[in-house]
């Protein structure tokens, strides 16, 4: 296995005057090596958390990773919708001299993957979404059918921005979200990931606004216009963004295949990472 390498994080100033915080580790990979662009959940930092470097070191792939408006040192973006983070990457890629990359994501970051592979033809490989989300009022969809708590935090976001300011204003962590494979997941491998979660939540909560905001409105493009290949893995105990997603998303993108893992949860299907890492190498385009 390679050695693990350090992460470095620059500060990309944007053309609208905000700021974006990028992350890169395996820089020194070689020219040829494949790019993989990491969309975070929803809270985190966008820093990349130690198994995803550690994954991507070990197969020799260029991994990125950005906090989205409002996340981890990044501007916000008043208004943004889910196609907003389609033009960020673009000036990411631009900036850091990559033509193409695949994309992995995990549950709020989704959405956010599915938006470069519709709008940013040529520039993205190939997706690989873990613990995915459909479009908001999906035709057949009930979509918030299985989301633990009702899924109340998206519901107060139907109500627009005060209701939903209000509700995080006293929201509190429901602990039936999560089955016991996500509990181990995060007393173990996953750790980084609660306490990314904790440095977000510290620095406020605008960003999880915005993202859930972004998420109950139109997204911006349709999935259909999604061409490249994608892969959903997808936890079959799942109580933030049930099975019933990823399913109706299989149903909808012109090439998708589901990897059902029966018994994970929201946060154990992380473990699925690696793999998908070696799924998106193996559908990127020749060199």
């Amino acid at each position: 296995m390679a050695s693990t390498q350090q992460v470095s994080t620059v500060t990309l100033r944007l053309y609208d005057g905000r700021s974006l915080r990028v992350h890169t580790s395996g820089s020194g990979a070689g020219a040829d090596a494949p790019t993989i662009l990491w969309h975070h959940g929803s809270p985190q930092t966008g820093a990349i958390l130690a198994p995803l470097r550690e994954a991507a070191t070990a197969r020799g792939i260029r991994l990125v990773s950005y906090g989205r408006p409002g996340y981890g040192g990044s501007s916000e973006l008043p208004g943004r919708t889910v196609a907003s983070a389609a033009h960020d990457v673009e000036r990411i890629l631009d900036a850091l001299d990559i033509t193409s990359a695949a994309m992995l994501a995990a549950s709020g970051g989704t959405p956010h993957a599915l938006a470069c592979g519709a709008l940013l033809p040529g520039r993205v490989s190939a997706l690989a979404c873990l613990g995915s989300m459909a479009p908001f009022g999906a035709d057949g969809l009930d979509w918030f059918a299985g989301m633990a708590t009702g899924g109340a935090s998206l519901r107060a976001a139907t109500q627009g921005r005060r209701a939903k300011e209000l509700y995080e204003s006293t929201a509190e962590f429901d602990p039936d979200s999560f089955v016991d494979r996500d509990y181990a997941a995060l007393d173990s491998q996953w750790s980084a990931l609660s306490d990314d979660v904790q440095v977000a939540a510290a620095a406020g909560n605008n960003g999880l606004i915005a993202d859930d905001l972004a998420f109950v409105a139109p997204w911006g493009f349709n999935v259909v216009d999604v061409l490249v290949p994608v892969l959903l893995a997808q936890g079959g105990r799942d109580r933030v963004l049930p099975l019933a997603h990823s399913q109706w998303l299989l149903e909808h993108l012109p090439d998708a295949e589901l990897w059902l893992r029966p018994h994970d949860g929201h946060v154990s299907i992380l473990d699925a990472s690696a793999l998908a890492m070696d799924w998106l190498v193996q559908k990127a385009p020749a060199r």
